[in-house]
């Protein structure tokens, strides 16, 4: 327990029923969720920071963007490496800021962050992010306005490391709704896509994750006939299972299982699915990129439904 301020500053609790969820003022960032005292995300410590992106907001980009630089409607935009090894910059600008709490419920709450005009990014827009627990599981909202006065160029991303309590993603099931995964994801020039079907990246029907080592970008999403694409986790033989479900907002699911994160031991013992409206990279290739005229919001959602953890 930390002695002073969390690192992650103020601690957002949230509750319905059997489940709890932690929300920080640094990010937005979902720290903890849990139905009956099982972990539904591997998160983090009230007295450490978010490692390898866990849980954090991803904008005004998500994943990658290749040294940093791209170009819209004549602004050369230059981020900060840091990811240096890869002369990377990784996961947008708001993950790190300290977001300002609009409202809060017992099973609900509202942060906002305002992104000004700075050499990474040169427009003016403001996020809301509402985390809402109900009886289905946990759901996130998220809205985007552009406050400037010319077009802003945007994506958005979230980070959540799933468990289901298996000591290794390998005994995981998995399935992802998508025809076509992207080649070359470490912020490429050159990423394409390409069917799964007949791949190693197939997970259009369930299947063991095994020794599958995922840091891949899917899309093509297969939507059900609630307009929602749904990547399911459950356990080998049955008796846990999740859905993460996204909107027509999300146009891909970036799957990591976790093999290069920092700590050993949390090696390979979660598996990120990531909602992202874009692919990485997608500042400078254009892919997918939302783009909000002046005073224009845009807004999406995805959530997270536990079924048999209480058992």
């Amino acid at each position: 327990m930390t002695a002073g301020p969390a690192p992650s500053g103020e601690q957002y609790g949230l509750r319905h029923g059997q489940q709890r969820v932690v929300v920080t003022q640094v990010g937005a960032t979902l720290r903890e969720y849990t139905v009956a005292g099982r972990a539904v995300v591997d998160g983090f410590g009230l007295d450490e920071r978010s490692s390898d992106g866990r849980g954090q907001v991803l904008a005004p980009w998500p994943n990658r963007l290749r040294e940093g630089r791209y170009e819209f409607h004549g602004h050369r935009c230059q981020a900060a490496l840091d990811e240096p090894a890869r002369k990377n910059a990784i996961h947008g600008l708001v993950r790190w800021l300290a977001w300002s709490l609009v409202s809060q419920e017992p099973e609900s709450v509202t942060l906002g962050c305002t992104l000004h005009p700075q050499p990474a990014y040169e427009w003016h827009v403001e996020l809301v992010v509402t985390y809402t627990l109900d009886g289905e599981g946990l759901t996130v909202r998220s809205r985007v306005v552009n406050q400037g006065q010319e077009p802003a160029p945007f994506g958005l991303g979230f980070h959540p490391y799933l468990t289901l309590g298996t000591p290794r993603v390998d005994d995981v099931v998995l399935s992802i709704p998508a025809r076509t995964h992207l080649t070359g994801t470490d912020s490429s020039a050159s990423a394409a896509a390409v069917p799964v079907a007949g791949t190693r990246w197939d997970f259009s029907q369930p299947r063991l994750v095994g020794a599958t080592r995922l840091d891949t970008a899917y899309g093509d999403l297969v939507l059900g006939t609630d307009g929602c694409a749904v990547a399911r986790l459950e356990t080998a033989g049955g008796d846990r299972g999740l859905d993460l479900w996204v909107d027509e907002g999300y146009r891909y699911f970036m799957v990591y299982s976790a093999d290069e994160v920092r700590s050993q031991e949390r090696r390979r013992g979660a598996l990120a699915v990531e909602p992202m409206t874009c692919p990485p990279n997608a500042l400078q290739t254009g892919d997918d990129v939302v783009v909000l005229t002046p005073r224009e919001a845009w807004q999406a959602s995805w959530g997270i439904r536990p079924d048999r953890w209480s058992t």
